[in-house]
């Protein structure tokens, strides 16, 4: 059993967390910076707490009923009308979200390559979307996909670098961190924030690939406190890299619109090759994410839906198909304003969130299921919590947008 434990320690964490650092998040917490300062840095604070509360529910409920998140929620409700009314929603908010993050992934994937190759943007989504299709297709995404996270996480750490290096005012950053506040204009860019981390998709990611690092003869209790040192080591990675991102494009002007623009916070570090690096980075981190994305909405799906959630299964291929095929056309449509598209996405996320959020809920306090394991009062308390906040700042914008507000 030691080995089982030297083996399956550490891993699932940062699968999600490079999940979450797309072209997404380094967008959004680029445009967050360079219009607000450090006013929403508290949304970034936040967003880590709930991913790791998220995350952790999610990952336990994998390693205690070895199966996928949409299994557990089609057994969390017995009543054959309420069991239909889940599955919709679930599959309904899954579909709408993932689509919306395949076209900033698509998206922020053919922003970078465009400074990389000059080509027209629409072409290069197709390129894109094309070669994520293929990709999936085969099954042999893997390889590449471990070369575009290790770009990822390198770019991850010039940010990093690069937060140090141009020593931001550390008293207005402590307190945009732990005083909330929304600034005029700054609603869309809040819940973008928070959607852009805890990303509804992730929690059906986790709850799959945990089972993969942490096998059934490992004991479930063991398991569990490897997996929650995992996630809370890689979740707050991931902030850090959200909030250094945010920081460096602190000198940005808010209006930018490429990514060329969204470059030149990386010149304080790397001069003239900040273009080239940053680009190389956006293509990365779109692609991983573009064929992550269609992947996790065919496993939540099919496993809310009972149905096989085998690669090579066909209705499985239809589920990440159709997401790919939407994402593709969305980007196509908004090509025109990628960066208030890829915003856009995230936000679409933010609003999701809640409803994926509160079903996960209902499986982890479920005894027949979780037995043991079930949630603790203080961590409904936390779950309840980040529902609430984010189900509030949906309400207001949606309040606002009506003009009610």
């Amino acid at each position: 059993m030691a080995s089982s434990r030297g083996t399956h320690r550490f891993g699932p964490g940062l699968l999600v967390a490079a999940a979450f650092i797309g072209p997404g998040t380094i967008t959004t917490a680029s445009k967050a910076g360079a219009s607000f300062g450090f006013a929403l840095a508290w949304a970034i604070v936040f967003s880590v707490v709930a991913a790791i509360v998220l995350q952790e529910m999610t990952a336990r409920v994998g390693l205690v009923t070895r199966g996928g998140l949409g299994e557990a929620i089609r057994a969390s409700v017995t009543q054959p009308a309420l069991r239909t009314a889940a599955v919709v929603l679930v599959v309904a908010a899954i579909a709408v979200g993932n689509a919306a993050y395949q076209t900033g992934n698509i998206t922020g994937a053919a922003l970078g390559l465009e400074v990389l190759t000059g080509w027209s943007r629409p072409a290069l989504s197709l390129l894109i979307a094309a070669a994520a299709g293929v990709l999936l297709a085969t099954g042999s995404y893997k390889i590449i996909e471990r070369v575009m996270i290790a770009l990822v996480v390198l770019m991850s750490g010039v940010f990093l670098v690069t937060a140090v290096v141009i020593r931001p005012d550390v008293g207005a950053l402590v307190h945009g961190m732990f005083v909330p506040g929304v600034p005029a204009g700054g609603l869309v860019m809040t819940i973008a924030l928070i959607g852009t981390t805890v990303v509804p998709y992730n929690l059906f990611l986790h709850a799959s690939v945990v089972c993969e690092k942490w096998p059934s003869d490992v004991p479930v209790a063991e398991a569990i406190r490897d997996s929650q040192r995992d996630t809370v080591l890689a979740i707050v990675l991931g902030g850090a890299v959200t909030l250094a991102v945010m920081i460096t494009a602190t000198s940005l002007e808010s209006g930018f619109t490429d990514a060329a623009a969204m470059a030149k916070q990386l010149e304080p570090l790397l001069g003239a090759w900040a273009k080239w690096f940053f680009a190389m980075g956006l293509l990365a981190a779109g692609v991983t994410s573009a064929m992550t994305a269609p992947l996790a909405a065919a496993y939540a799906t099919c496993g809310a839906l009972g149905r096989a959630t085998s690669m090579h299964g066909a209705g499985f291929r239809a589920v990440w198909g159709v997401v790919l095929v939407i994402g593709t056309a969305c980007a196509l449509l908004f090509g025109k304003t990628p960066v208030q598209a890829i915003v856009f996405a995230q936000a679409a996320n933010g609003l999701i969130l809640p409803v994926v959020a509160v079903f996960l809920l209902i499986v982890v306090n479920r005894a027949r299921i979780m037995g043991i394991h079930a949630n603790r009062p203080m961590v409904n308390v936390l779950g309840v919590a980040v529902v609430l906040v984010a189900t509030g700042l949906g309400v207001w914008k949606l309040l606002r947008l009506f003009g009610l507000s």
